[in-house]
């Protein structure tokens, strides 16, 4: 491999970068080495990561044809990059179908479906022309397993889930490599406050459990993923704390 394909496939782009697990993977793959190029619509936090770690900053909406475009072509001017690593996602709401919000429902598909489509669907080629792509995907436990109040984030990560396993049947003779990393409760500054919309709402997501996931805990599980020779494929990583056998099953101390 020469020097310069070397580079490329040790050049990764991050989505979701602002906050959460996209943020500590930057940081994570960045501290190993790694060019990284930071995706996210917040361009202040990316710029104050990029200035902590190196990364390239590019603020884009995954959902925007015209940002993926102009991700592309950034990513593109500079060399290219070898992998791509679909982080952007979230959850809001968390209502019985009855009580379902249209809108909570339209931007969950919207974010984690089509904005995880849109933007792999404009890399491929770019991975396929390096001869040993990866396209990572972080999908969630809500997406094996439905569970009450979750139907709208249930329906987004099950067909992001199933999008990734078709994507890596289509893509084994580009000798692309398609990995899925499935966290299960993860205590991050946003993600449950994004959900539910208030702080205490929110803590109480995170109440009794001894030693939830963090956001650096699941960035290092990516990163393993992502660095191993290529012809090692981790189809599929389901992570969670000790504490959750399950979705259903999340152990509590009490105060």
């Amino acid at each position: 491999m020469t020097s310069a394909a070397q580079t490329q496939n040790k050049t990764a782009v991050v989505t979701g970068a602002s906050t959460g697990i996209g943020e500590a993977t930057v940081r994570t793959l960045a501290a190993d080495g790694w060019k990284v190029f930071a995706v996210a619509r917040r361009a202040e936090r990316l710029e104050a990561l990029a200035a902590e770690t190196g990364a390239v900053p590019f603020a884009a909406d995954v959902t925007s044809d015209d940002d993926v475009a102009a991700l592309l072509a950034a990513v593109a001017d500079t060399g290219g990059a070898g992998t791509l690593i679909n982080i952007a996602g979230g959850a809001r709401g968390a209502d019985t179908i009855a009580n379902a919000s249209t809108e909570d429902w339209e931007w969950m598909y919207q974010v984690n479906v089509l904005g995880t489509m849109k933007i792999t669907r404009a890399f491929l080629p770019m991975l396929r022309a390096t001869g040993e792509g990866t396209v990572l995907n972080l999908t969630s436990t809500a997406g094996l397993s439905a569970y009450e109040g979750g139907a709208g984030y249930n329906a987004a990560k099950f067909a992001q889930h199933a999008m990734t396993n078709a994507l890596r049947l289509e893509e084994v003779a580009n000798n692309v490599r398609v990995i899925e990393v499935a966290p299960g409760l993860v205590q991050t500054e946003e993600f449950a406050l994004n959900r539910l919309g208030d702080k205490d709402a929110a803590a109480k997501v995170y109440a009794g459990v001894e030693k939830p996931l963090t956001a650096a805990d699941v960035a290092d599980v990516v990163k393993y993923a992502v660095s191993l020779p290529h012809h090692i494929n981790l189809d599929h990583i389901t992570v969670r704390p000790v504490a959750q056998a399950a979705n259903h099953k999340l152990i509590r101390k009490e105060n």
